[in-house]
């Protein structure tokens, strides 16, 4: 439901579930290799590559060769797309105040805490 959400703040913004995930997740590693993001998001290297063109063609992210390498490809944000990674960022605190203001501070501690030890159970289970 919060992607939901989240998504209809990004429509006005013309960014898809999809593209903002690629944003996102590039904003934290920039400069990744193409199949390395392909693998972090847990898609196929032919849907990602597609992704990114338009991506491209939008002018918010830069595929650059790699070093030593003409065939592998590194993804970097664009200078628009810094720019609508600040804007995706501002729209999410806004986004997580409203839907968690109804919370106490005790309650929002107990909350990250539980949903820690669930991330480190499935984190084990998945390393298993």
């Amino acid at each position: 439901m919060r992607r939901t959400a989240y998504d209809q703040l990004m429509k006005p913004l013309g960014v898809t579930r999809a593209q903002w995930w690629v944003l996102a997740h590039l904003s934290r590693h920039d400069g990744m290799m193409q199949t390395e993001l392909a693998a972090a998001l847990e898609v196929g290297k032919a849907s990602l590559g597609s992704l990114i063109e338009r991506l491209v063609a939008a002018g918010f992210v830069e595929r650059r060769e790699a070093p030593g390498d003409r065939r592998a490809k590194r993804v970097y944000l664009a200078e628009r797309g810094y720019s609508l990674v600040q804007q995706m960022a501002q729209a999410e605190i806004s986004l997580n105040e409203r839907i968690l203001g109804d919370l106490s501070s005790a309650e929002r501690w107990t909350m990250i805490r539980t949903l820690s030890v669930i991330k480190q159970a499935l984190s084990r289970q998945l390393g298993a």
